[in-house]
């Protein structure tokens, strides 16, 4: 049996059948998967990938939704997040080497999913770089039923001047031994403790902003700064990399936000056009947290993606 990990309940604000446990990837990671359980009568398990700076706690409130509405979570910490193995020798770098060692984490998260006899079908809902894994997985033959995208990071939003120059910048700094320093103008601040309310860039939900603030006070262990050149080098590869190969066939809905500053929104639109089975939903006047937005400006993305899942709980 696997391990039992530290979990904090109470801060999560999520089901009350929420449990971590330790897992060891191939290279010898070790990493944390988090379980939320249904509360009854299970219709399958959604596979959480979250983004660069996500943990399994952060979106407690999210898990709870979807336990009421019948679904089991399971939530990864990716290396270098939460209370995963950090990479770096500073451990509030976002820092990875290659974009393919990501996907030794998802093979440990699978192999997971059995070994808790978790409920299927199973489904899976990718955030902002937790898309470009997740992405990478259906390509390499993950099974699910049906997909959602949320700001998927297919791309990096820059200007045209910084992207010529975060190319070569990235790649050198690699190469003379600097993949481990922070991009310029990125720090270890933790970017909810830095940033107000009024000035961030994720979400217009004051209530949702404040419930992270209170997770980064009490639990700064499961926080992370900016990312470094080698994420920055090793992200940019990825994203052209797959914007090369086709759509997966499976059923897909994808949300991103009108008033998005970190994701590239052409780019999410040009992969959903090639997605002949896929769904696109540009939410109007939304940031970057789209899951996560007000009723008032997202309406409800997770009971579209609950309707989503249930139509195409058939698909095989």
């Amino acid at each position: 049996m696997m391990e039992k990990a530290k979990f904090y309940s109470e801060i999560a604000d999520g089901p009350a059948t929420g449990k971590a446990y330790w897992m060891r990837t191939e290279d010898n990671v070790r990493v944390r998967l988090s379980v939320y359980g249904p509360q009854e009568d299970p219709k399958g398990t959604i596979l959480l990938m979250l983004g660069r700076f996500g943990y399994a706690e952060r979106y407690g409130r999210v898990a709870k939704r979807f336990a009421d509405d019948g679904f089991a979570t399971a939530v990864i910490d990716w290396r270098s997040q939460g209370l995963s193995d950090r990479i770096a020798g500073d451990p509030r770098a976002g820092h990875i080497s290659h974009f393919s060692d990501y996907q030794k984490d998802v093979a440990a998260m699978v192999a997971a999913l059995d070994e808790l006899n978790l409920p299927k079908p199973y489904y899976l809902i990718g955030v902002s770089m937790g898309a470009l894994i997740g992405l990478r997985s259906l390509a390499d033959g993950l099974q699910v039923t049906a997909v959602s995208f949320i700001s998927p990071m297919w791309g990096i939003k820059m200007s045209t001047i910084e992207r010529i120059a975060a190319w070569p910048l990235s790649w050198a700094s690699q190469k003379v031994g600097l993949g481990h320093k922070y991009v310029p103008g990125e720090s270890s601040d933790i970017y909810v403790l830095n940033t107000p309310f009024e000035d961030n860039n994720l979400t217009h939900n004051a209530d949702m902003y404040e419930y992270w603030i209170d997770q980064a006070k009490r639990a700064p262990e499961l926080q992370i700064g900016g990312p470094t050149m080698s994420w920055l080098y090793a992200g940019l590869s990825e994203c052209r990399s797959l914007s090369k190969i086709g759509s997966p066939d499976v059923p897909c809905i994808t949300f991103c936000g009108e008033l998005d500053q970190l994701v590239d929104n052409a780019s999410i639109k040009s992969r959903m056009e090639r997605w002949p089975t896929g769904k696109f939903k540009m939410v109007r006047n939304a940031k970057h947290d789209v899951l996560t937005e007000t009723p008032e400006v997202g309406g409800d993305v997770m009971g579209e993606i609950v309707s989503f899942f249930k139509a195409n709980s058939q698909t095989t």
